[in-house]
């Protein structure tokens, strides 16, 4: 299916959407102010050798100097000019005869700051692509260790025909990533010479920058949407930025040339993204419910362990006979349901509950159009068959983070439990706490401090239990109405 990305870009945040067939079907978001440092190369200067602690820590031009430990030191053979891995069943060379202070040195950083500690260091450099990972210190070519034992072989003997060696002008470690399982020789070649092209700028800089210099960051989302998100069946690719526009033109031509002729500088007056409602999608696909056209619809739960989808018939009364009712709803869930995971990008295990249905031939077609629609999707998935509760189990390559977990943060009131205690339940602990207090103090009088659904509860329907308490641990009971308070907050403050 033919499909459109436009790409929405302020100096805060850069949004992109992939539209196919009029809808939104893919939505993907960065800001720079919560872009990590992981996968950046920096030319760095040894500041101090800690050989106590078989570490070194290198100022690449941070707030703190970053932390690097001696099992991240690549290792020179003797007599030979590249660095290579150490061996897991030799000791490593001490860190204090690899590195010196005042040394500088190349790396690549592997672990983000966290509070008071530095980044991590490494300066086994590797550099990924599309299909791809490039270590230009190594020859080794591998596979993934996602893709299947029996494929791997094969795999590796055509990437390394395409590889070649170092005295043709070729040699580097390559991995094969996953998504690079299907992909044809072109496209293979064209992620090789990306790669090399990448290192070599990387070396040039190292030449001519100073220490403390950034020779290479991970690429920003206007430019991975030429690195991943084109395809021979995208038709445009339209930005609302005319900088953004021109810079991404010129990465373009020189990384991406086949993309370039697709690339259109949006001139409307109507946001780009109105024009295909993309910004009502996002608003819609952070609620739980999603509404077939058929009035069956989807409940959406996404947990810390696990993603559930519950399939309902709602409405929806058109077909014949219940069984076709039924037949016709999962049909229609089964590919509302794929682009749901697209959108929202859930990954991990997903466990689908389609309604019930008695006959196999309808459950044989439900399934089958669910994993056609499932195969459009850039991210591996795996889905079995119906279990014996009627469920489907599948999941989905987690490769970043959901747009809910992007977007939003539990709230402050639930602390993310999707519910609050009633009024009439707050009242009763309030009630009990002032007993529990008056047992083991002997104040003038007990306050109620609390919100104004609590307060205004306590002077109405509750009020009889409030005199009765009060008459019962012989001390007057007050109340105080907090605006601020969340309807489970309260305080019993004794005067």
């Amino acid at each position: 299916m033919q499909q459109d990305i436009l790409i929405n870009w302020s100096p805060q945040e850069t949004r992109v959407a992939i539209i196919e067939g009029g809808s939104v079907q893919e939505l993907h978001m960065e800001r720079p102010l919560e872009r990590g440092l992981v996968g950046n190369i920096y030319l760095g200067k040894v500041s101090r050798v800690l050989p106590g602690m078989q570490s070194a820590f290198i100022d690449i031009g941070l707030e703190r100097a970053a932390f690097l430990h001696v099992a991240d030191v690549w290792q020179r053979q003797e007599g030979g000019e590249a660095p290579m891995f150490a061996r897991k069943d030799t000791p490593p060379v001490p860190i204090e005869k690899q590195v010196f202070e005042g040394q500088t040195i190349m790396v690549q950083v592997i672990k983000d700051p966290i509070g008071t500690k530095g980044a991590r260091l490494s300066t086994q450099i590797s550099i990924a692509g599309r299909l791809l990972v490039f270590l230009p210190q190594d020859d080794h070519i591998g596979i993934s260790q996602k893709i299947p034992q029996g494929e791997r072989d094969a795999l590796r003997e055509r990437l390394q025909a395409l590889v070649g060696t170092k005295e043709a002008g070729g040699g580097g470690g390559f991995i094969l990533r996953t998504n690079g399982e299907d992909s044809s020789d072109a496209e293979l070649a064209d992620d090789i010479a990306y790669l090399r092209k990448t290192w070599g700028r990387i070396r040039e800089s190292s030449l001519r920058l100073p220490p403390m210099s950034l020779l290479h960051q991970d690429l920003n989302l206007l430019q991975r949407v030429l690195r991943d998100l084109v395809g021979e069946h995208t038709q445009s690719i339209r930005i609302d930025s005319q900088e953004q526009f021109a810079l991404l033109k010129t990465f373009g031509q020189e990384y991406m040339p086949a993309a370039v002729p697709k690339l259109q500088l949006y001139k409307g007056e109507r946001p780009i993204f109105d024009l295909y409602a993309v910004d009502e999608e996002i608003v819609r696909a952070l609620g739980r419910r999603v509404d077939l056209k058929s009035g069956g619809y989807l409940i959406v739960d996404q947990t810390e362990a696990l993603t559930t989808i519950d399939v309902n018939t709602g409405g929806y009364v058109g077909a014949r006979n219940f069984d076709d009712t039924i037949f016709k709803t999962n049909l229609e869930a089964a590919q509302q349901i794929a682009r749901q995971l697209r959108l929202r990008n859930l990954g991990g295990i997903i466990i689908v509950d389609f309604i019930d249905m008695v006959r196999d031939d309808h459950q044989g077609e439900v399934l089958s159009e669910f994993k056609r629609q499932l195969s459009r999707d850039r991210v591996k998935t795996m889905a079995g068959g119906f279990s014996q509760l009627g469920l489907v189990e599948m999941t989905r390559k987690r490769t970043r983070e959901s747009l809910a977990h992007m977007l939003c943060e539990p709230c402050p009131a639930c602390e993310g439990k999707g519910h609050v205690k009633t009024v009439r339940s707050i009242c009763y602990e309030v009630l009990r706490e002032i007993l529990r207090e008056a047992r083991q103090f002997n104040p003038r009088e007990f306050r109620v401090v609390a919100s104004t659904m609590v307060i205004e509860m306590f002077l109405d329907e509750e009020s009889q239990h409030l005199a009765g308490l009060s008459d019962f641990i012989g001390k007057p009971i007050s109340l105080q109405t907090e605006a601020t308070m969340g309807q489970e907050q309260y305080d019993i403050v004794l005067l």
